[in-house]
């Protein structure tokens, strides 16, 4: 069955990193573009990242601009989040979801209902 399934969340301090990673199965990665979402209990699921299907247009939420960083791995078939200088508000879950639009041209999108398939989510908390 079509699965897409995050990992890489966990415990970490104040100031520590965490790579999540997003993987398909029963399709491939390479013709979607990739959203990362997070929501925090209590609070709306927001999109912080998001990467088109060739890789050349990012997008990153103002809260986490210059901590995070998306990229694809094409041999490895992940979209991966690489997440540094962590802060307790970024506690929540993680999901990734891919666009409804198959090999959109330009902008990756940035709202909930222009994905499709979801992740079960990971969570990550920051906490000393």
């Amino acid at each position: 069955q079509v699965q897409l399934v995050e990992s890489g969340g966990g415990l970490v301090q104040p100031g520590g990193s965490l790579r999540l990673s997003c993987v398909a199965s029963g399709f491939t990665l390479d013709y979607y573009g990739i959203g990362w979402f997070r929501q925090a209990p209590g609070k709306e699921r927001e999109a912080i990242s998001c990467i088109n299907h060739s890789g050349v247009n990012t997008y990153y939420a103002d809260s986490v601009k210059g901590r995070f960083t998306i990229s694809r791995d094409k041999a490895k078939k992940t979209v991966d989040l690489q997440m540094n200088s962590l802060k307790p508000e970024d506690t929540a879950v993680y999901y990734c979801a891919t666009e409804r639009d198959m090999l959109r041209v330009g902008l990756c999108a940035t709202r909930r209902d222009e994905y499709d398939y979801w992740g079960q989510g990971t969570q990550v908390t920051v906490s000393s």
